[in-house]
């Protein structure tokens, strides 16, 4: 069938301007001679010899004794690929006549990932071949019988693949649409994988869109396209739609499959319906529909999210009942959630349930339970933990070490913090910027900064490039011990480097001048700073208060709140309110100025400033145990 259609192709196609001396078609008879000479199936590398006696490596042979040569191979693919690529690398620049004919030889064989990479180097070079995608569907469709016709399904799928993998989702769609006036339609399964990878892409509303063209143009959707299209409508929360798309897989007479309701139950517990969620799982079940762990797995990370850990957990007991083992998904949502709220003791009881059943723990599961521990200020137990982890032989990542040497450093354990990080080398655990920021960090707040830069030193000969927070924090902390200038030095050769000096370092120098005691230092390095923002006086009103410096601080304040910074400046007003709140109450609980700071949280609440709730009921109570102290002490006088 197709070697006859080979035989038909109109001349007048190959009718362009050709060189061929005498040797270049004495090295195409010897390629053929090799070719012929070969009874071997095998892909083998065809050697051309160059006879071009002016060293000129590239050479012009006769393109339509090239067609007819891949098209004797018909029935040899192996060589007739090898053939083309040897071409190819000498030097024979391929039109769309010899792409054709190797493309034709691929899609007859059905070696898609041969086919792809042709179609990817045509792709890539297309702009320097001199023809685009679709001269080669049209060369490909010319002389084809209609017995043939499948071959530009075939080509149409792997164009569609091609166009995918590397994202040029409007060729893809003009694919599309060219096929369909052509009379011939891509296979779903091509379809169904483009609306995945848009999707993938988070392309979502372009996904939607590619589906209702494929209904257009005839395409009948299966199965899996109706799942991947719920996925879709799921994600841009139209839920009501998602739901829709049952009715018509039930018109089409098209039975959901298991991912199509998992999928569902996953986008309803996604935007915090995850009671509706749960209720459709149920439905499921009891229509004995093949449910995974995946779909239990959302829903109690649905309702953890919601911090209904108490429905989530019995969402858990009911898959086990229910014959359905929960996986380490499930449990280690459960766990984060109790870690969340700060039930330390639940989150380590489910923990050693999972471990006992044969679930394996992880890293991120362990970080949870190791951070949950230090924010409760239990930072030795937590090292207890981590210790504990380690010596069953649980492997532990750099965040679960970097959370440990955290506690360490405030404890004022330096040397095993370091200890720790030497430790992890021989695990062949490579310690990251992260944890050599957190070690340095902890010299700096002992005092200890020739430790510190040792450290950096340390960490640059080991290729570590340092990021903007290990400078903000290096910078911090030298001018925290009275190294201001050398605090500068260091944001210089960042400046350098490349990196450009943020609000966060003049910050964190602001505010380490005034902890150490270098309170002028730190005015006259805002007013050096070129282009200061509010983010800086908040730092130096939080820096006046970490002094004691109450009344600067509160003068501050009340300057930039008569010039309307806290009313006009949306975008930093919540932050400068926030940090002024923290600093200033504090600063006024540390002096003894209960009225003032009483006073403070009422002027901030008059102009429409709203504090995180957290913040004010901690200083509230902050300040009613002062007065309260206050009232025992003066009734005892």
């Amino acid at each position: 069938m197709l070697g006859q259609s080979l035989q038909k192709i109109r001349p007048a196609l190959w009718a362009f301007p050709t060189y061929s001396p005498t040797a270049t078609k004495e090295q195409m008879h010897y390629a053929l001679a090799q070719l012929a000479s070969s009874s071997s199936d095998e892909q083998e590398t065809v050697s051309i010899p160059n006879t071009n006696h002016n060293g000129d490596h590239f050479f012009e042979l006769d393109r339509v004794e090239v067609v007819q040569t891949l098209n004797n191979l018909i029935k040899q693919p192996n060589k007739a690929l090898s053939f083309f690529n040897q071409l190819n690398e000498d030097g024979f620049s391929h039109d769309v006549c010899t792409y054709t004919a190797i493309v034709r030889i691929l899609c007859y064989w059905g070696w898609d990932r041969k086919l792809d990479s042709v179609l990817l180097e045509i792709i890539r070079k297309e702009k320097r071949l001199g023809f685009e995608i679709m001269d080669l569907c049209e060369a490909l469709e010319e002389g084809l019988e209609g017995e043939d016709s499948y071959l530009l399904v075939r080509l149409s799928d792997a164009l569609v693949k091609a166009y995918v993998s590397v994202e040029m989702f409007d060729e893809v769609i003009n694919i599309l649409f060219q096929t369909r006036r052509r009379g011939f339609v891509p296979h779903i399964f091509s379809c169904n994988f483009l609306m995945n990878r848009l999707i993938h892409c988070g392309k979502i509303d372009m996904a939607v869109a590619t589906y209702q063209q494929l209904k257009r143009i005839g395409l009948k959707p299966n199965d899996y396209t109706y799942s991947i299209l719920i996925k879709a409508l799921c994600k841009k929360g139209s839920l009501e739609e998602a739901f829709n798309v049952f009715r018509e897989m039930d018109e089409a007479e098209v039975r959901p499959n298991a991912f199509a309701y998992t999928t569902y139950i996953e986008g309803l517990c996604m935007h915090g319906r995850t009671d509706l969620g749960y209720e459709v799982l149920k439905v499921c079940r009891k229509a004995k529909v093949p449910l995974d762990p995946f779909a239990y797995s959302v829903v109690i990370r649905g309702f953890c999210k919601e911090m209904k850990l108490k429905v989530a957990e019995d969402v858990l007991f009911d898959a086990e009942n229910h014959g359905v083992v929960p996986d380490v998904t499930s449990y280690g949502a459960l766990i984060r959630g109790y870690c969340k709220c700060g039930n330390i003791l639940k989150a380590l009881d489910v923990h050693h349930e999972m471990v006992s059943k044969g679930i394996k723990t992880n890293c991120v599961i362990l970080t949870s339970i190791l951070q949950s521990l230090c924010q409760m200020g239990l930072d030795f137990k937590a090292v207890n933990q981590f210790k504990e982890f380690r010596d069953i032989g649980i492997f532990l990542d750099e965040v679960c070490h970097n959370v440990i040497a955290d506690a360490l450093c405030k404890g004022g354990k330096m040397e095993e913090a370091k200890k720790l990080l030497d430790e992890m080398k021989g695990k062949e655990i490579s310690p990251d910027v992260i944890n050599y920021t957190t070690l340095i960090n902890g010299y700096c707040r002992q005092g200890k900064v020739e430790d510190a830069w040792n450290l950096y030193k340390e960490m640059k000969n080991n290729g570590h490039k340092p990021d903007i927070v290990f400078y903000s924090v290096l910078a911090g902390g030298l001018a925290r011990n009275g190294q201001a200038q050398r605090a500068v030095d260091l944001l210089n050769s960042m400046e350098a480097q490349g990196l450009k000096c943020d609000t966060v370092i003049h910050n964190m120098i602001i505010k380490g001048l005034c902890m150490g005691d270098k309170v002028k230092e730190a005015e006259n390095f805002l007013d050096s700073l070129p282009g200061k923002c509010l983010e800086n006086y908040a730092a130096l009103v939080d820096g006046y208060c970490e002094a004691c410096l109450t009344k600067e601080a509160f003068q501050l304040f009340v300057r930039l709140s008569e010039q309307g910074f806290l009313v006009t400046k949306a975008s930093c007003s919540k932050l400068l309110s926030s940090l002024c709140m923290k600093a200033l109450i504090s600063g006024y609980l540390k002096g003894g100025y209960i009225d003032k700071a009483v006073t403070l949280v009422n002027e901030l609440l008059s102009k429409g400033i709203q504090p995180d709730t957290h913040t004010l009921l901690h200083h509230c109570i902050l300040i009613a145990k002062r007065v309260v102290r206050s009232k025992d002490l003066c009734d005892s006088r």
